[in-house]
């Protein structure tokens, strides 16, 4: 496995990989899921890249950037067992030169949901992944269900753009309580810990009435609601029932492929997940 942090190192491993290509971008701190995205790479792809860069840009004024975990040999250490052929590791002043003033944005994806409680954080992922693609060159790019709306901000940034890669979004990885795995879970304390495991069981009893024929937006994000609102350690800042491609809110019966998703503090740890509603 090569590790390399410059552009013009990175130039030059890719230069040398077998085709076809694929990356798995991250900010390091790797757990289950992220290997899960190495391992699907590694049955697609000749040769595989992963990026671990913590980007600033993504994250607003008031959030973790300084206490976002971080752990390099340890991750290096994991990619190397899972036969990782190149791992980047660019500094600030790599991606973001002195001067730096360009940017890239969608619009209409990122307007609510994570993009309206998260001001500008799309515009740092949109921007930071471009040029990801943009010095790796992939052929395919991997990337988790957790985050949804990210998933489907890049797809639509790929398809706009004319990017020429393919765009793989594979399953939540959870732990055996139900927990989507995170980088940000560390954060929690043994109490904290068990308290978070609201998030699935919110979206477990949404699925049950779903399964059972409830089809009213209203009447699913009220349940989770109520789960999580029975859980003295949760604060739930939103839950949304959207269309899962264009993530307009749904009023009324839901469509015929619903996101359902939600974003709870536990503690001070602000914590994502969702479910995909389909018959």
């Amino acid at each position: 496995m090569q590790v390399v942090s410059s552009l013009p190192e990175l130039r030059q491993a890719r230069a040398r990989l077998h085709e076809p290509v694929g990356l798995v971008p991250t900010m390091g701190y790797l757990h289950e899921g992220h290997l899960s995205l190495v391992r699907a790479a590694r049955a697609d792809c000749a040769s595989i890249v992963v990026s671990i860069f913590v980007n600033p840009t993504q994250f607003g004024p008031n959030e973790d950037l300084a206490a976002y975990p971080r752990d390099l040999s340890r991750d290096l250490a994991l990619l190397d067992r899972e036969g990782v052929d190149l791992v980047w590791t660019p500094d600030q002043d790599v991606m973001y030169p002195p001067g730096y003033q360009t940017w890239v944005s969608v619009d209409n994806l990122t307007a609510r949901l994570e993009g309206q409680e998260r001001p500008g954080h799309f515009r740092g992922v949109t921007t930071v992944v471009t040029k990801l693609f943009n010095a790796v060159q992939p052929d395919r790019a991997y990337f988790g269900q957790k985050d949804a709306q990210q998933a489907l901000v890049i797809r639509r940034m790929v398809s706009d753009l004319n990017f020429p890669l393919e765009v793989v979004i594979l399953p939540i990885l959870r732990e055996p309580d139900g927990l989507a795995m995170s980088s940000r879970n560390s954060y929690l304390n043994p109490v904290e810990r068990q308290a978070a495991t609201v998030l699935k069981r919110a979206l477990d009893a949404a699925q049950a009435i779903f399964s059972a024929g409830e089809r009213d937006a209203h009447r699913l994000c009220q349940v989770v609601m109520q789960v999580v609102k029975a859980e003295p350690l949760a604060a739930l800042q939103y839950v949304s029932c959207a269309d899962a491609e264009t993530l307009e809110e749904l009023q009324g019966l839901v469509a015929e492929r619903t996101l359902l998703s939600m974003a709870v503090f536990v503690g001070k740890t602000r914590l994502i997940d969702n479910l995909i509603l389909e018959p």
